[in-house]
């Protein structure tokens, strides 16, 4: 196949997202995202990402520029039952053909109505007829069908904007189809998260195990949120076992930074802290001041968190911090409730309130306002404590309200890896 690229093996892929619900923003383009990382796991690379109104012209537009550059073009949107979803009859117009019944489609449209008690309407009934030189794509989950289209040598295909069919179409179907058709080489990724360290300063760190890494495997740094997730792809050059040449790899970088890796694989840090937790049979209780209940939000937010996950306080106010959490009074009265004694107060008496191994509690000025010149905004004490020991932390943040808290939970969360006994630790 002809590639407009000079690279050899190099897919270029590029993704239209079309409706004005995208423009005026009141639907955030999760879909480009997901279609990128999928793309780039079997080494194809998304050359641009164009969003268009509900406007015949506009996709015609975009659509003739996209096969100027890309190999591959994806497209999500426009596909449901009402007047303004142009996106089928625009593609049937764009390539010049009809309409015709996909018994498949109907059958599977038939399905999703009589699965909920419903009678399938003629508007709904239309859907399954698609343009006459497409090859349909299955949706189990809706009622609108992708449709794949092989024009002058490129692909064009055409999904639902609803997240969780597009997934589950390109999963399923449309990834595994493009493997196949462009003969793609065998490609590996292998994630390190870590945190508690800059990018930059992280560069530094690896730099010289950066520099004598293979030429056919790369390194990209993603950071997020306080942390760094380090990507190693491997293209798979037909003489060497790649996962155990990448695994090798991994095992350099963690015997470098092994205080600042979390998780191996695609985990969150909250996913990483509580297969800690459930790992050794141990729970945890929170106090919270400044974050507002954010930390046991982001424990309670994985599957089976009643395992680990006692309770919370959210003493806001120092009333709370007194009467429900046990702080003393002198205790707020001499250091104030943004101070080491008070956060590893709240921490020590959540733990024995709640009767668990661990406590660990947050005190600090989120912002905007409430700063003063010994503790302007951004000051946060956060504290740890078990039946050993009690570990209170200092940080000093100058971002928004809500960053500071963020931020704030994510270092919570990872002084409770930090904290405990080596045995116990992640990564």
């Amino acid at each position: 196949m002809q590639k407009l690229n000079q690279t050899p093996n190099i897919v270029l892929a590029e993704i239209i997202t079309i409706g004005d619900e995208i423009l005026y923003g009141q639907v955030v383009d999760t879909n480009s995202a997901f279609m990128g990382t999928e793309l780039g796991k079997i080494g194809i690379k998304v050359k641009q990402i164009t969003s268009v109104s509900d406007d015949a012209a506009h996709i015609v537009q975009a659509l003739d520029a996209a096969r100027t550059r890309a190999d591959v073009i994806l497209i999500t949107g426009g596909l449901g039952p009402t007047k303004d979803d142009l996106t089928k009859t625009t593609l049937a117009a764009y390539f010049n053909v009809g309409l015709k019944l996909d018994e498949q489609s109907l059958a599977d449209v038939t399905e999703i109505f009589k699965k909920y008690g419903r009678e399938l309407t003629e508007l709904n009934r239309q859907q399954a007829f698609l343009p006459e030189n497409c090859l349909p794509v299955r949706n189990i989950l809706g009622t609108a069908p992708g449709m794949w289209f092989e024009v002058d040598n490129k692909i064009m295909v055409s999904m639902p904007g609803v997240p969780f069919e597009m997934k589950t179409m390109m999963t399923d179907i449309v990834l595994p189809r493009l493997q196949q058709h462009f003969g793609l080489p065998k490609i590996n990724h292998k994630v390190i998260m870590t945190i508690g360290i800059g990018e930059s300063f992280l560069a530094e760190k690896i730099a010289s195990w950066e520099d004598q890494l293979p030429p056919h495997i790369k390194l990209a740094y993603l950071p997020k949120l306080g942390s760094v997730r380090l990507r190693l792809t491997g293209l798979d050059t037909g003489t060497d076992d790649l996962e155990t040449e990448m695994q090798a790899e991994v095992d350099k970088l963690s015997e470098l930074i092994p205080e600042y890796i979390f998780a191996y694989g695609e985990v969150s840090l909250p996913e990483a802290i509580s297969n800690l937790l459930k790992e050794h049979y141990l729970t945890i209780a929170t106090a919270e001041s400044c974050t507002g209940g954010m930390v046991a939000q982001k424990l309670t937010s994985i599957p089976g968190s009643s395992a680990y996950f006692k309770g919370g306080i959210v003493a806001y106010d120092n009333a709370v911090k007194v009467e429900q959490l046990g702080v003393s009074e002198a205790t707020l009265e001499t250091f104030g409730a943004v101070s080491e004694e008070t956060v590893s107060e709240m921490a020590q008496n959540v733990r024995q309130l709640l009767k668990t191994d661990i406590g660990i509690a947050t005190s600090g000025i989120a912002g905007p306002i409430g700063g003063t010149p010994e503790k302007p905004v951004g000051t946060i004490w956060i504290a740890y404590t078990d039946a050993h020991q009690t570990v209170a932390k200092k940080l000093n943040f100058n971002r928004t309200r809500e960053l500071n808290m963020e931020f704030t939970t994510m270092n919570v969360l990872n002084l409770v890896r930090q904290s405990l006994p080596e045995a116990f630790r992640i990564g």
